[in-house]
């Protein structure tokens, strides 16, 4: 029988090799949180064998917790509970796992919930400023393409509701340029219907029409071409998708060039989803319109964006005041 430290870290092992750096940062932290949590209650992590843990060793971990923010307490309990799985998994005991989960839905706190934020003035005036990219002045071919490019996408982004990867995906063959739709498969496999506004399908029309000697060269059926394509020097004559960190570039570096580098980081390519989902809202009222359109499958997740916003409140408060 191995000891506890020793099997935390074989624990961890997995999900490193298994999860994003980043979820492997969360998980180690949760774990440690829980090493704490044993210490505490006297117990050598490094002597004791990983077959003393308990369902109570869980229960007191959840109270150990009280002091962090409920989000992080839930993202400690999900490693901790990942550990408890591991070790029936690798038949190093035998609790009981329904029990843990049931601890979690009767004692853990719920994160609460937080409106959508993102910046709508500001994202109108990189979208104003990237309707002009097709007029600006290039140095040479590449850049004139990556400006058509970029203009096309944010407009994309911000007028369909589409997640970064499923626009960095979209092919030539996936739109109906008459009906300015497209099919695409998107988040949980589901197939979905896109529809492109007139701007949108115009931005796009006139990049393809810059890229068209490009396309033609390379041999391929054009319906299999990416939307989106790469123009570096990385890409060469070739023809490639671009990539989900190429379109969150394309939104950094245009951010960065309209609202200067203080705006950094507070506009991401799912700012223009928040963007487009108020939109619909404040436009139509539909609550369901604005859930179809956005393809959440819980309209619980569409009522988060139906709030007023902050300029409707401050008219409403200048009116009682002023």
């Amino acid at each position: 029988m191995l000891s506890i430290q020793t099997t935390i870290h074989q624990y961890l092992e997995t999900v490193g090799l298994a999860r994003s750096e980043n979820t492997f940062r969360t998980y180690k932290n949760g774990m440690n949180a829980f090493i704490n949590m044993l210490l505490a209650n006297a117990i050598d992590v490094d002597k004791s064998l990983v077959d003393i843990i308990t369902v109570e060793h869980f229960s007191s971990f959840i109270q150990s917790l009280k002091g962090y923010a409920p989000a992080t307490e839930q993202l400690y309990l999900t490693s901790v509970l990942g550990f408890y799985e591991y070790l029936v998994a690798e038949n190093l005991s035998s609790i009981n796992l329904q029990t843990l989960r049931s601890l979690i839905r009767k004692r853990a706190r719920k994160p609460g919930q937080r409106l959508p934020q993102f910046p709508k003035s500001a994202i109108d005036i990189v979208l104003e400023k990237a309707m002009e990219l097709n007029t600006s002045a290039t140095e040479d071919e590449k850049e004139l393409l990556r400006n058509y490019r970029d203009r096309a996408f944010l407009l994309t982004l911000a007028d369909t509701g589409l997640r970064v990867h499923e626009a960095c995906n979209l092919r030539r063959g996936d739109i109906d340029w008459f009906e300015a739709r497209a099919m695409i498969i998107g988040k949980g496999n589901q197939q979905s219907v896109i529809r492109f506004s007139a701007r949108c399908i115009s931005a796009m029309q006139s990049y393809l029409n810059k890229r068209a000697q490009l396309d033609g060269n390379v041999g391929i059926p054009l319906g299999s071409l990416p939307i989106f394509a790469r123009h570096d020097k990385g890409a060469g004559k070739k023809i490639k998708p671009i990539s989900t960190v190429t379109g969150r570039n394309i939104v950094t570096e245009r951010v960065r060039q309209f609202l200067g580098e203080t705006a950094v980081g507070s506009i991401t390519p799912h700012s223009f989803r928040h963007y487009f989902v108020t939109r619909v809202l404040q436009a139509s009222g539909n609550l369901k319109l604005a859930q179809s359109l956005a393809r959440h499958k819980n309209i619980a997740v569409t009522q988060r964006y139906a709030h007023i916003n902050d300029d409707e409140l401050d008219q409403g408060f200048h009116e009682i005041f002023d």
